[in-house]
């Protein structure tokens, strides 16, 4: 009867948390100011981020350097990243704006295709990329939520997966110059 009550416990329990929602890119229908990819992502921007691991402990440090234009329904941004390790990295994104506020992109790192939605003032972008850790590639998904403060600050977090599980978060403030 005991271990009857326990799995009874333990299967309410995980029925509990995977119900609970994650945020749907159309809970921000209705916020603003209204992000749109091609006007903030256009010309120099700074960015200064934290890779936080899965208990929140902070990792890393990090900057970037972003130059991006459009023209017409394609983009590219150039990010350089500097670590405070040192470690220096660079990623083109090559961007392209579907219709229904859609987005597709490709970069050096990122494995296929990375796809995203605006809806109001956030966006949602969700890839595969390729990460070095102490010296061994693994291969995660990033759930990247974008949220525009306004016209010139944008803050970003990331979950970074693996396995279905959250490994650790990015968090990321972007302005531009």
């Amino acid at each position: 009867m005991k271990n009857l009550l326990t799995i009874s416990f333990l299967l309410l329990f995980f029925i509990g948390i995977t119900s609970c929602s994650s945020p749907s890119i159309k809970d921000y229908k209705n916020t603003t100011p209204n992000l749109v990819l091609e006007d903030f992502f256009n010309g120099d921007l700074k960015a200064y981020g934290m890779v936080l691991d899965r208990n929140g402990k902070l990792t890393r440090r990090f900057s970037v350097d972003l130059k991006a234009e459009w023209q017409n329904n394609k983009g590219t941004i150039n990010e350089w990243f500097l670590f405070d390790d040192g470690e220096k990295s660079t990623r083109i994104w090559q961007l392209t704006k579907q219709e229904d506020n859609t987005y597709i992109g490709t970069a050096n790192d990122v494995i296929g295709t990375a796809k995203g939605k605006t809806s109001g003032s956030a966006l949602y972008w969700q890839y595969q990329l390729n990460i070095v850790v102490d010296g061994s590639e693994y291969q995660v998904t990033l759930d990247d939520w974008m949220y525009l403060l306004d016209d010139k600050r944008l803050f970003n977090k990331t979950d970074i997966i693996k396995f279905g599980l959250k490994m650790g978060e990015i968090i990321l403030y972007i302005e531009k110059i």
